[in-house]
């Protein structure tokens, strides 16, 4: 399993601003959760699954087989 960061520098940056604007948690959702703080807990159940490839709700992260 590999883990990486967006390849497209412009989609990184927009979502690591969105992130420092509010305080950690995806800028993709509307609820401050623990669940929404990145990397969200959908992510994180994603890579579990031995089988995932694919970016993150977000798109800023890419799990690689």
């Amino acid at each position: 399993m590999k883990i990486s960061l967006n390849p497209d520098q412009e989609v990184v940056k927009m979502i690591r601003d969105g992130l420092e604007q509010t305080g950690g948690y995806c800028p993709c959702r509307t609820e401050r959760t623990e669940e929404n703080r990145c990397m969200c807990q959908e992510f994180r159940d994603q890579i579990k699954d031995p089988d995932y490839e694919g970016f993150c709700h977000c798109l800023l992260y890419y799990k690689s087989k």
